[in-house]
């Protein structure tokens, strides 16, 4: 495949997410139909033979191919022809379950608090956990996938809006309204080991302690040697013999 063919596959693809169904790819335009392009590539790198695409791959389309479809501001990316992209409306028939994902990290504290908008103006939820799970292995390689119970959560306040085919949005999800894994329980930290001291040995009359560092040397064993020198050993003795009286005045 040559470099312009390949720039217009991709000019093609990215034409048919950003002006007519992001909701298949698993994203949501915001108001002015804008998508980031960090999500923009983390959804074109899901697609086989699409996963080298990076942002220098955009500016080549804009250079190249003068009919290109799409305009970028800053780090945002929208279609030129929004006209047939999914529009928002509040959702009538909503699935009894909904599901999203959330950040390991993070699930403890929305068990405690409920689910809130990260990175984006609205949770998203889909009636398919695949397409959830989907979108939550953008933010977290191994995310926590919630079931929500959209009944429960519209008695509480919840609006659902409908984004598509699958994609819901809302603004919060109270704790109570949905459901995921157990938490898992957390280790006991390990106790410190304390030296144990030594008991004393109790001292009854007429026993004794031996210090074993301070034992006499047992029999055999090898005396230690002497500092003197040779000589002077030798000159001790000869002064003894001559100290003793010989044996004729004894």
């Amino acid at each position: 495949m040559s470099k312009q063919h390949a720039a217009k596959q991709l000019a093609k693809l990215i034409d048919y997410i950003l002006s007519r169904r992001p909701d298949e790819f698993g994203l949501v335009t915001d108001v002015r139909g804008f998508i980031k392009i960090k999500d923009l590539l983390k959804a074109i790198h899901e697609e086989e033979g699409f996963r080298y695409v990076r942002r220098p791959h955009l500016d080549e389309i804009l250079i190249t191919l003068p009919d290109h479809s799409f305009e970028i501001s800053d780090k945002l990316i929208r279609s030129k022809a929004r006209d047939r992209l999914p529009q928002r409306v509040c959702a009538v028939d909503t699935p009894k379950l909904l599901f999203t994902c959330v950040r390991q990290k993070a699930y403890p504290h929305v068990i405690e608090k409920g689910i809130r908008p990260t990175g984006f103006s609205h949770i998203i939820l889909s009636s398919n956990p695949d397409m959830a799970e989907r979108i939550g292995k953008r933010i977290d390689q191994a995310p926590i996938l919630l079931t929500v119970n959209a009944h429960q959560s519209t008695m509480k306040g919840v609006v659902f809006l409908q984004a598509g085919a699958s994609l819901y949005l809302a603004d919060f999800i109270p704790e109570g309204c949905f459901r995921g894994p157990a938490l898992p329980k957390e280790k006991p930290g390990a106790a410190k080991s304390i030296p144990k001291e030594k008991p004393a040995q109790p001292q009854t009359p007429g026993s004794f302690l031996v210090d074993m560092q301070k034992r006499p040397p047992m029999q055999g064993a090898p005396r230690p040697k002497s500092d003197k020198s040779k000589a002077d050993r030798r000159k001790a003795k000869k002064d003894k013999r001559k100290r003793q009286p010989p044996p004729w005045r004894r």
